[in-house]
């Protein structure tokens, strides 16, 4: 579903990602971890067109995105929940939820009631304002507003971040829930090690904008997983 080969990321003078290659495939979560600031987020926001790569290609559902702008990535199938959410506090959890059909064509704007299944907080505070929300619950109606656009690549950057546990179960329930559909390939930026190793079926080991390890769960036990994620 996804392939990027050989990616550079700039932020003005300062190269942020270096010679980046990563595989994801439908069916499986694919996660990328690293400590802070090794460009993780960078990484997401170069697939999703949100800044535009130096070098490299990128090649999702069997097309080259050249630099495809991130409205046209999302009218093709590609679902990005950024970190720190991004919700319109003004806008109510339906209107939010809403904001995804402006990349779908008319016939199928519609709010799945799949969303509510995922997530049952979303119908219960359908006409709440989205800054009326817990952190827990913006997070929820982030990821429930990516689904809306039926995606056949879903980028999730740190969706456990500031997230009280019980909300940070139902998270995880649904990704399990998604990967095990098998049409969508998911690709996780996490910090929280566990999380991530429960929910994971490869890594990719970010350090100083580089992959130092790659592979499979079965590949590596873990500990040493843990040994290469930490500072």
């Amino acid at each position: 579903m996804l392939k990027v080969e050989n990616l550079d990321l700039h932020y003005g003078q300062s190269k942020i990602l270096k010679d980046v290659s990563i595989d994801a495939s439908a069916g499986q979560v694919t996660c990328i971890m690293g400590t802070n600031g090794v460009g993780k987020t960078s990484l997401l926001k170069a697939i999703s067109g949100v800044h535009h790569r130096s070098a490299g290609s990128i090649v999702f559902d069997g097309q080259n995105i050249g630099k495809m702008q991130p409205y046209k990535l999302a009218s093709i199938g590609l679902g990005y929940v950024p970190q720190g959410r991004d919700i319109f506090p003004l806008l109510t959890v339906r209107e939010n939820l809403e904001t995804g059909f402006s990349c779908l064509p008319r016939a199928k704007r519609m709010v799945p009631d799949e969303i509510y299944e995922l997530f049952p907080v979303l119908k219960d505070m359908e006409n709440r304002r989205g800054g009326d929300l817990s952190g827990g619950q913006q997070q929820q109606l982030s990821i429930g507003r990516a689904l809306v656009t039926n995606p056949k690549l879903l980028l999730l950057d740190e969706p456990t971040e500031g997230i009280q546990p019980n909300v940070i179960q139902q998270i995880g329930r649904v990704i399990e829930y998604l990967r095990d559909r098998g049409d969508i390939a998911i690709v996780l930026v996490e910090q929280y090690f566990e999380f991530a190793y429960a929910l994971a079926d490869q890594f990719y080991v970010l350090r100083r904008g580089e992959v130092t390890m790659s592979g499979s769960k079965h590949q590596f036990n873990k500990a040493e997983m843990l040994d290469a994620v930490s500072v």
